[in-house]
Protein backbone atom coordinates (compact mmCIF):
# COMPACT_ATOMS: atom_id res chain seq x y z
CA UNK A 1 0.00 0.00 0.00
CA UNK A 2 1.49 3.12 -0.69
CA UNK A 3 1.61 5.90 2.03
CA UNK A 4 0.47 9.26 2.40
CA UNK A 5 4.26 10.93 2.15
CA UNK A 6 4.64 8.72 -1.46
CA UNK A 7 1.66 9.79 -2.53
CA UNK A 8 2.39 13.36 -1.81
CA UNK A 9 5.37 12.90 -3.54
CA UNK A 10 4.15 11.27 -7.18
CA UNK A 11 1.49 12.88 -7.46
CA UNK A 12 1.81 16.80 -7.82
CA UNK A 13 5.51 16.77 -9.22
CA UNK A 14 4.53 16.90 -13.19
CA UNK A 15 2.09 19.11 -12.83
CA UNK A 16 4.29 21.42 -10.75
CA UNK A 17 6.63 20.95 -12.84
CA UNK A 18 4.64 21.24 -15.95
CA UNK A 19 3.33 24.91 -15.16
CA UNK A 20 6.11 25.74 -12.59
CA UNK A 21 7.46 29.28 -14.53
CA UNK A 22 3.97 30.23 -15.45
CA UNK A 23 2.76 31.89 -12.20
CA UNK A 24 6.35 33.53 -11.22
CA UNK A 25 6.83 35.40 -14.52
CA UNK A 26 7.74 39.07 -14.19
CA UNK A 27 6.73 41.43 -16.58
CA UNK A 28 9.82 43.25 -17.95
CA UNK A 29 12.97 41.82 -18.10
CA UNK A 30 15.82 41.00 -20.74
CA UNK A 31 15.48 40.27 -24.33
CA UNK A 32 15.46 36.38 -24.76
CA UNK A 33 17.09 35.14 -28.67
CA UNK A 34 17.33 31.25 -28.88
CA UNK A 35 18.67 30.48 -32.14
CA UNK A 36 18.01 26.49 -33.08
CA UNK A 37 20.52 24.46 -35.29
CA UNK A 38 17.69 21.67 -36.22
CA UNK A 39 18.86 18.28 -35.46
CA UNK A 40 22.40 19.15 -34.07
CA UNK A 41 23.39 16.70 -31.73
CA UNK A 42 25.29 13.90 -33.13
CA UNK A 43 27.46 10.84 -32.65
CA UNK A 44 30.95 10.39 -32.92
CA UNK A 45 32.89 9.20 -36.44
CA UNK A 46 33.89 6.00 -35.84
CA UNK A 47 37.28 6.95 -37.29
CA UNK A 48 37.68 10.34 -34.92
CA UNK A 49 35.45 9.61 -32.10
CA UNK A 50 34.28 13.25 -32.53
CA UNK A 51 30.39 14.04 -33.68
CA UNK A 52 29.48 16.29 -36.30
CA UNK A 53 29.29 19.28 -33.74
CA UNK A 54 32.83 18.43 -32.43
CA UNK A 55 34.41 18.40 -35.92
CA UNK A 56 33.81 21.08 -37.17
CA UNK A 57 35.63 24.52 -37.12
CA UNK A 58 33.21 26.73 -35.30
CA UNK A 59 35.78 29.53 -33.81
CA UNK A 60 32.55 31.97 -32.57
CA UNK A 61 30.49 29.37 -31.01
CA UNK A 62 33.87 28.02 -29.16
CA UNK A 63 34.61 31.69 -28.09
CA UNK A 64 31.02 32.30 -26.95
CA UNK A 65 30.74 28.75 -25.11
CA UNK A 66 33.90 29.91 -23.18
CA UNK A 67 31.76 32.83 -21.55
CA UNK A 68 28.13 30.82 -21.43
CA UNK A 69 26.72 28.08 -19.26
CA UNK A 70 26.82 24.14 -21.09
CA UNK A 71 24.35 21.20 -20.40
CA UNK A 72 22.38 18.49 -22.39
CA UNK A 73 18.52 18.65 -22.86
CA UNK A 74 16.42 15.34 -22.96
CA UNK A 75 13.79 16.86 -25.72
CA UNK A 76 11.26 14.63 -24.54
CA UNK A 77 11.97 11.67 -22.57
CA UNK A 78 14.91 9.33 -22.14
CA UNK A 79 14.98 7.11 -24.85
CA UNK A 80 12.23 8.44 -26.75
CA UNK A 81 12.36 10.49 -30.46
CA UNK A 82 11.21 13.32 -31.04
CA UNK A 83 9.50 14.96 -34.38
CA UNK A 84 9.79 18.92 -34.76
CA UNK A 85 6.70 19.81 -33.72
CA UNK A 86 7.68 17.71 -29.95
CA UNK A 87 11.24 19.52 -30.37
CA UNK A 88 10.20 22.79 -30.19
CA UNK A 89 7.48 22.73 -28.20
CA UNK A 90 9.92 21.74 -25.71
CA UNK A 91 12.06 24.87 -26.07
CA UNK A 92 9.00 26.86 -25.66
CA UNK A 93 8.40 25.79 -22.64
CA UNK A 94 5.73 23.54 -23.10
CA UNK A 95 5.44 20.00 -22.17
CA UNK A 96 5.39 17.86 -25.29
CA UNK A 97 3.34 14.92 -23.77
CA UNK A 98 0.93 17.33 -22.73
CA UNK A 99 0.53 19.56 -25.69
CA UNK A 100 0.29 17.09 -28.34
CA UNK A 101 -0.10 18.42 -32.23
CA UNK A 102 0.30 16.46 -35.19
CA UNK A 103 2.34 17.64 -37.89
CA UNK A 104 -0.19 18.55 -39.98
CA UNK A 105 -1.49 21.42 -38.06
CA UNK A 106 1.82 22.84 -37.96
CA UNK A 107 2.78 22.95 -41.85
CA UNK A 108 -0.89 24.31 -42.41
CA UNK A 109 -0.18 26.79 -39.77
CA UNK A 110 3.45 27.73 -41.82
CA UNK A 111 2.12 28.53 -44.84
CA UNK A 112 -0.35 30.69 -43.30
CA UNK A 113 -3.29 28.87 -43.81
CA UNK A 114 -6.22 29.55 -41.40
CA UNK A 115 -7.31 26.52 -39.35
CA UNK A 116 -10.86 26.33 -37.84
CA UNK A 117 -12.03 23.67 -35.52
CA UNK A 118 -12.66 20.04 -37.47
CA UNK A 119 -10.28 20.43 -39.86
CA UNK A 120 -8.04 17.33 -40.85
CA UNK A 121 -4.46 19.07 -41.47
CA UNK A 122 -2.15 16.48 -43.49
CA UNK A 123 1.68 16.72 -43.83
CA UNK A 124 2.82 15.51 -47.58
CA UNK A 125 5.94 14.21 -48.59
CA UNK A 126 6.07 14.17 -52.58
CA UNK A 127 8.16 11.36 -53.44
CA UNK A 128 8.75 8.63 -56.53
CA UNK A 129 7.18 5.16 -56.85
CA UNK A 130 8.15 3.28 -59.22
CA UNK A 131 6.34 1.18 -61.85
CA UNK A 132 5.07 -1.46 -59.32
CA UNK A 133 4.43 0.80 -56.46
CA UNK A 134 7.55 1.22 -54.49
CA UNK A 135 8.77 4.03 -52.70
CA UNK A 136 12.54 4.45 -54.38
CA UNK A 137 12.65 8.05 -52.96
CA UNK A 138 10.67 9.35 -49.63
CA UNK A 139 11.34 12.90 -50.64
CA UNK A 140 12.01 12.93 -54.73
CA UNK A 141 15.33 13.89 -54.77
CA UNK A 142 14.28 17.03 -52.94
CA UNK A 143 12.77 19.12 -56.09
CA UNK A 144 13.05 22.74 -56.32
CA UNK A 145 10.48 25.16 -55.03
CA UNK A 146 9.03 25.29 -58.42
CA UNK A 147 8.71 22.22 -59.36
CA UNK A 148 7.10 21.22 -55.80
CA UNK A 149 4.23 24.11 -56.38
CA UNK A 150 3.32 22.70 -60.01
CA UNK A 151 3.25 19.30 -58.86
CA UNK A 152 1.04 21.03 -56.17
CA UNK A 153 -0.92 22.75 -58.05
CA UNK A 154 -1.80 20.18 -60.26
CA UNK A 155 -3.00 18.18 -57.47
CA UNK A 156 -5.11 20.95 -56.51
CA UNK A 157 -6.87 21.38 -59.43
CA UNK A 158 -7.59 17.62 -60.13
CA UNK A 159 -8.36 16.18 -56.88
CA UNK A 160 -12.09 15.13 -55.89
CA UNK A 161 -12.95 15.20 -52.64
CA UNK A 162 -16.61 13.69 -51.71
CA UNK A 163 -19.58 15.43 -51.40
CA UNK A 164 -19.68 18.62 -48.71
CA UNK A 165 -15.83 18.62 -48.08
CA UNK A 166 -13.79 21.65 -49.14
CA UNK A 167 -9.75 20.35 -50.15
CA UNK A 168 -7.16 22.90 -49.31
CA UNK A 169 -3.38 22.00 -50.89
CA UNK A 170 -0.57 24.50 -50.31
CA UNK A 171 2.98 23.84 -51.40
CA UNK A 172 5.55 23.89 -48.23
CA UNK A 173 8.86 23.90 -49.16
CA UNK A 174 11.21 21.34 -51.47
CA UNK A 175 9.50 17.57 -51.22
CA UNK A 176 6.71 19.09 -48.63
CA UNK A 177 3.29 19.90 -49.11
CA UNK A 178 -0.03 20.52 -46.81
CA UNK A 179 -3.31 19.23 -47.45
CA UNK A 180 -6.54 20.18 -45.04
CA UNK A 181 -10.42 18.62 -45.24
CA UNK A 182 -12.99 20.68 -43.99
CA UNK A 183 -16.51 19.85 -44.38
CA UNK A 184 -16.68 16.47 -42.27
CA UNK A 185 -16.47 14.53 -39.29
CA UNK A 186 -12.74 13.81 -39.60
CA UNK A 187 -10.57 12.12 -36.92
CA UNK A 188 -6.58 12.48 -36.67
CA UNK A 189 -6.53 9.27 -35.66
CA UNK A 190 -5.22 7.31 -38.60
CA UNK A 191 -1.48 5.11 -39.58
CA UNK A 192 0.63 7.50 -41.77
CA UNK A 193 1.73 6.06 -45.01
CA UNK A 194 4.72 6.70 -44.93
CA UNK A 195 6.96 3.56 -44.40
CA UNK A 196 10.01 5.43 -43.76
CA UNK A 197 12.26 2.80 -45.69
CA UNK A 198 12.62 2.23 -49.35
CA UNK A 199 12.09 -0.46 -51.57
CA UNK A 200 8.17 -1.18 -50.22
CA UNK A 201 4.62 0.30 -51.33
CA UNK A 202 3.32 2.94 -48.75
CA UNK A 203 0.92 1.70 -46.00
CA UNK A 204 -2.48 2.29 -46.13
CA UNK A 205 -4.05 5.05 -44.08
CA UNK A 206 -5.60 3.06 -41.67
CA UNK A 207 -8.01 4.00 -39.07
CA UNK A 208 -6.57 3.48 -35.80
CA UNK A 209 -9.90 3.64 -33.79
CA UNK A 210 -13.33 2.90 -35.41
CA UNK A 211 -14.49 6.84 -35.40
CA UNK A 212 -11.78 7.23 -37.30
CA UNK A 213 -13.28 4.91 -40.55
CA UNK A 214 -14.96 7.71 -42.95
CA UNK A 215 -11.85 9.46 -43.12
CA UNK A 216 -9.75 6.41 -43.69
CA UNK A 217 -12.61 6.22 -46.68
CA UNK A 218 -11.55 9.68 -47.72
CA UNK A 219 -8.12 9.37 -48.10
CA UNK A 220 -7.63 6.30 -49.52
CA UNK A 221 -9.84 7.63 -52.09
CA UNK A 222 -7.70 11.03 -52.78
CA UNK A 223 -3.86 9.36 -52.65
CA UNK A 224 -5.25 7.00 -55.13
CA UNK A 225 -6.26 9.90 -57.14
CA UNK A 226 -2.80 11.64 -56.74
CA UNK A 227 -1.31 8.57 -58.00
CA UNK A 228 -3.09 8.79 -60.89
CA UNK A 229 -2.11 12.50 -61.69
CA UNK A 230 1.45 12.04 -61.00
CA UNK A 231 1.20 8.76 -63.31
CA UNK A 232 3.72 10.65 -66.03
CA UNK A 233 5.86 12.77 -64.15
CA UNK A 234 9.44 12.11 -64.11
CA UNK A 235 10.47 12.33 -60.67
CA UNK A 236 7.15 13.19 -58.40
CA UNK A 237 5.14 9.71 -59.16
CA UNK A 238 3.72 9.83 -55.75
CA UNK A 239 2.86 11.44 -52.09
CA UNK A 240 2.95 10.12 -48.65
CA UNK A 241 0.71 11.26 -45.83
CA UNK A 242 1.69 11.70 -42.25
CA UNK A 243 1.29 13.94 -39.07
CA UNK A 244 -2.29 13.64 -39.28
CA UNK A 245 -3.75 16.46 -37.01
CA UNK A 246 -7.11 17.57 -36.22
CA UNK A 247 -6.95 21.45 -35.09
CA UNK A 248 -6.77 22.83 -31.68
CA UNK A 249 -5.12 26.06 -29.83
CA UNK A 250 -2.77 26.12 -27.35
CA UNK A 251 -2.24 29.00 -24.45
CA UNK A 252 0.06 31.79 -26.01
CA UNK A 253 4.08 32.50 -25.28
CA UNK A 254 2.15 35.89 -23.76
CA UNK A 255 -0.59 34.55 -21.54
CA UNK A 256 1.85 32.42 -20.17
CA UNK A 257 5.37 33.41 -20.11
CA UNK A 258 4.26 37.68 -20.93
CA UNK A 259 6.64 37.51 -23.76
CA UNK A 260 5.72 38.59 -27.20
CA UNK A 261 7.69 36.57 -29.29
CA UNK A 262 8.97 36.60 -33.26
CA UNK A 263 9.65 33.65 -35.45
CA UNK A 264 12.37 33.75 -37.97
CA UNK A 265 12.66 30.77 -39.87
CA UNK A 266 12.80 29.60 -44.01
CA UNK A 267 10.56 26.71 -43.51
CA UNK A 268 6.78 26.77 -42.95
CA UNK A 269 6.36 24.00 -40.23
CA UNK A 270 8.69 26.18 -38.09
CA UNK A 271 6.51 29.26 -38.33
CA UNK A 272 3.84 27.24 -37.71
CA UNK A 273 5.02 25.60 -34.30
CA UNK A 274 5.94 29.26 -33.87
CA UNK A 275 2.56 30.79 -34.59
CA UNK A 276 0.76 27.56 -32.64
CA UNK A 277 2.11 29.38 -29.55
CA UNK A 278 1.23 32.55 -30.41
CA UNK A 279 4.49 34.32 -32.07
CA UNK A 280 4.36 36.61 -35.23
CA UNK A 281 6.64 35.64 -38.21
CA UNK A 282 8.77 37.81 -39.36
CA UNK A 283 8.14 37.23 -42.68
CA UNK A 284 9.88 34.07 -45.14
CA UNK A 285 13.38 34.57 -46.06
CA UNK A 286 14.95 32.39 -48.55
CA UNK A 287 18.50 31.93 -47.07
CA UNK A 288 20.01 31.99 -43.78
CA UNK A 289 21.78 34.84 -44.46
CA UNK A 290 18.33 36.60 -44.79
CA UNK A 291 16.95 35.29 -41.91
CA UNK A 292 19.07 37.12 -39.81
CA UNK A 293 19.04 40.26 -42.08
CA UNK A 294 15.13 39.82 -41.03
CA UNK A 295 15.93 39.16 -37.51
CA UNK A 296 18.23 42.19 -37.14
CA UNK A 297 15.06 44.38 -38.55
CA UNK A 298 12.71 42.93 -36.12
CA UNK A 299 15.09 42.77 -33.12
CA UNK A 300 13.95 45.17 -30.52
CA UNK A 301 10.01 45.21 -31.24
CA UNK A 302 9.79 41.69 -29.37
CA UNK A 303 10.79 40.29 -25.80
CA UNK A 304 11.48 36.26 -27.59
CA UNK A 305 13.03 35.86 -30.91
CA UNK A 306 13.26 32.47 -32.29
CA UNK A 307 15.91 32.03 -35.56
CA UNK A 308 15.74 28.83 -36.80
CA UNK A 309 18.47 27.25 -39.38
CA UNK A 310 16.99 23.88 -41.17
CA UNK A 311 20.54 22.42 -42.46
CA UNK A 312 22.16 20.69 -40.40
CA UNK A 313 19.34 18.64 -39.56
CA UNK A 314 18.74 17.96 -43.74
CA UNK A 315 22.26 16.83 -43.80
CA UNK A 316 22.50 14.65 -41.29
CA UNK A 317 19.11 13.03 -42.55
CA UNK A 318 21.18 12.38 -46.02
CA UNK A 319 23.60 10.52 -44.14
CA UNK A 320 26.00 13.23 -45.14
CA UNK A 321 28.69 13.16 -41.96
CA UNK A 322 30.57 16.18 -43.88
CA UNK A 323 27.76 18.02 -45.00
CA UNK A 324 26.24 18.33 -41.71
CA UNK A 325 29.90 19.48 -40.28
CA UNK A 326 30.04 22.37 -43.04
CA UNK A 327 26.69 23.24 -42.31
CA UNK A 328 27.56 23.38 -39.00
CA UNK A 329 30.37 25.47 -40.17
CA UNK A 330 28.19 27.69 -41.95
CA UNK A 331 25.88 28.66 -38.98
CA UNK A 332 28.87 29.98 -36.95
CA UNK A 333 30.00 31.99 -39.45
CA UNK A 334 26.67 34.14 -38.54
CA UNK A 335 26.99 34.04 -34.88
CA UNK A 336 28.90 37.99 -34.98
CA UNK A 337 25.99 39.07 -37.11
CA UNK A 338 23.39 37.78 -34.15
CA UNK A 339 25.69 38.20 -31.27
CA UNK A 340 25.98 42.20 -32.38
CA UNK A 341 22.49 42.75 -31.53
CA UNK A 342 23.14 42.15 -27.95
CA UNK A 343 20.04 40.12 -26.15
CA UNK A 344 20.30 39.52 -22.72
CA UNK A 345 20.32 36.15 -23.03
CA UNK A 346 21.33 33.75 -26.49
CA UNK A 347 20.81 30.40 -26.23
CA UNK A 348 21.99 28.00 -28.92
CA UNK A 349 20.98 24.53 -29.57
CA UNK A 350 18.89 22.00 -31.16
CA UNK A 351 15.39 20.90 -31.17
CA UNK A 352 16.73 17.02 -31.59
CA UNK A 353 19.55 14.99 -32.50
CA UNK A 354 19.94 13.65 -36.41
CA UNK A 355 23.37 11.31 -36.11
CA UNK A 356 24.53 11.55 -40.19
CA UNK A 357 25.42 7.67 -38.94
CA UNK A 358 21.34 6.86 -38.44
CA UNK A 359 20.44 9.51 -40.97
CA UNK A 360 17.32 10.23 -38.92
CA UNK A 361 15.98 12.29 -36.08
CA UNK A 362 17.27 9.95 -32.58
CA UNK A 363 16.62 10.17 -28.90
CA UNK A 364 20.26 11.16 -28.11
CA UNK A 365 20.23 14.02 -25.94
CA UNK A 366 21.09 17.40 -27.52
CA UNK A 367 24.13 20.29 -26.50
CA UNK A 368 22.59 23.60 -25.18
CA UNK A 369 24.90 26.84 -24.88
CA UNK A 370 23.10 29.69 -22.62
CA UNK A 371 24.72 32.77 -22.74
CA UNK A 372 24.22 35.95 -20.07
CA UNK A 373 25.76 38.11 -18.04
CA UNK A 374 24.94 35.58 -15.13
CA UNK A 375 26.59 32.33 -16.86
CA UNK A 376 28.92 29.94 -15.23
CA UNK A 377 31.73 29.02 -17.96
CA UNK A 378 33.59 25.43 -17.45
CA UNK A 379 34.83 25.05 -21.54
CA UNK A 380 36.49 27.07 -24.06
CA UNK A 381 34.58 24.80 -26.74
CA UNK A 382 31.20 23.70 -27.59
CA UNK A 383 30.66 20.10 -28.54
CA UNK A 384 28.59 17.23 -26.79
CA UNK A 385 31.50 16.06 -24.69
CA UNK A 386 31.81 19.44 -22.61
CA UNK A 387 28.26 20.14 -22.84
CA UNK A 388 28.22 16.87 -20.08
CA UNK A 389 29.89 18.11 -17.86
CA UNK A 390 28.39 22.11 -18.19
CA UNK A 391 27.12 23.96 -15.64
CA UNK A 392 23.50 23.06 -16.86
CA UNK A 393 24.12 19.16 -16.03
CA UNK A 394 21.63 17.76 -18.30
CA UNK A 395 17.66 18.00 -17.55
CA UNK A 396 14.22 17.88 -19.89
CA UNK A 397 14.27 20.44 -22.56
CA UNK A 398 10.50 22.12 -21.32
CA UNK A 399 13.02 23.48 -18.69
CA UNK A 400 14.86 25.48 -20.78
CA UNK A 401 12.37 28.53 -20.70
CA UNK A 402 12.27 28.74 -17.20
CA UNK A 403 16.16 29.07 -17.29
CA UNK A 404 15.86 31.97 -20.28
CA UNK A 405 13.42 33.30 -18.27
CA UNK A 406 15.52 33.42 -14.79
CA UNK A 407 18.51 34.72 -16.92
CA UNK A 408 16.72 37.19 -18.13
CA UNK A 409 15.16 38.62 -15.00
CA UNK A 410 11.95 37.49 -15.91
CA UNK A 411 11.71 35.21 -12.96
CA UNK A 412 10.75 36.30 -9.44
CA UNK A 413 11.69 34.02 -6.43
CA UNK A 414 9.53 30.32 -5.26
CA UNK A 415 8.03 30.58 -1.76
CA UNK A 416 9.02 33.22 1.30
Amino acid sequence: MLSLSSLAFRVPITMTETRFPDSLVETGGGSILLLVLDGLGGLPHPETGLTELESARTPHLDALASRSSLGMMVPVLPGITPGSGPGHLSLFGYDPIAHQVGRGALSALGVGFDLAPGDLAVRLNLATLDGEGRVTDRRAGRPSDEVGRRVVGMLRDALQPPGGVELFMHHEKEHRAVLILRGGEFREEVQDTDPQEVGVPPLPPRALIPEAGPTEEVLTRLLGQARDVLRNEERVTGVLARGFASFHGFPSLEERFRLRGVAVARYPMYRGVARLVGMESAGEPGTDEEAVALLQRVFGEYDFHFLHFKAPDARGEDRDFEAKVRAVEEADALLPSIEALQPEVLIVTGDHSTPAGMGTHSWHSVPVLLHSRWGRPSAGEFGETVARAGDLGTFEAKHLMSLALAHAGRLRKFGA
